[in-house]
């Protein structure tokens, strides 16, 4: 809820759902990282995850959504379960780092893009 004189600045809505996901990032001597980790909340143009490992701001990642193969996937509507995203803000809370991703690509096709562009996000998150 935003504080008292201040309006929601974000561009898409929050969800709130708990969603296991694989973070692929690379560490300071370029050498691949994995980690299983938790998004808290997602939203069109980024997503909050809980994250072991220390991510410094502006580092790449990707974040890869673990799935049951299906058996005919070609009858379902396409769905991403690879993003990419670079990491915006971070913060501490009981041994787990907490990391706002901002999605390279929003998970919007161009035809659901909010009408009302007038205003400027402060973070797609």
């Amino acid at each position: 809820m935003p504080a008292k004189g201040k309006t929601e600045q974000r561009e898409w809505t929050r969800l709130p759902l708990a969603i296991p996901v694989f973070v692929r990032s690379k560490d300071s001597n370029g050498r691949d990282l994995l980690e299983f980790a938790t998004v808290l909340n997602v939203s069109a143009g980024g997503a909050l995850v809980a994250v072991r490992r220390s991510l410094p701001l502006s580092s790449q990642v990707l974040l890869e959504i673990p799935s049951a193969p299906l058996v005919s996937a070609a009858d379902l509507p396409k769905a991403a379960r690879n993003l990419k995203a670079r990491c915006i803000w971070t913060s501490h809370d009981e041994g787990y780092q907490l990391v706002g991703l901002k999605f390279a690509q929003p998970l919007l096709n161009s035809n659901s893009k909010r009408a009302a562009r007038g205003r400027k996000a402060i973070s797609s998150l």
